[in-house]
């Protein structure tokens, strides 16, 4: 079953930023995941705004393949750099 992984970022130190968008990319690949979507241009049309700077849509073949990208050892330092900034949710697509 298809698994949407939704990051939504507030970045408040972009040092991180160069790294990740030059390494993780591959590493989504991977795992059989792809960007459907990635934008510093979040509005929000209706309810209360996000506190958010930075939204990333990914797609994966499974829960398991999402989850072998966030579990993964390459992945690790990466993840850690924007600790505290970031929101993630796995959505599974049960059409």
């Amino acid at each position: 079953m298809t698994v949407y992984l939704i990051a939504q970022v507030k970045v408040t130190d972009d040092a991180w930023v160069p790294a990740y968008a030059a390494s993780v990319h591959d590493i989504v690949h991977k795992h059989g995941g792809k960007y459907l979507s990635r934008s510093g241009n979040v509005r929000t049309p209706e309810g209360k705004p996000l506190d958010t700077i930075l939204l990333a849509l990914r797609q994966f073949p499974s829960q398991q393949a999402a989850e072998a990208f966030v579990n993964d050892p390459e992945y690790a330092p990466h993840a850690a750099a924007r600790q505290g900034w970031q929101r993630k949710s796995l959505c599974p697509d049960r059409r």
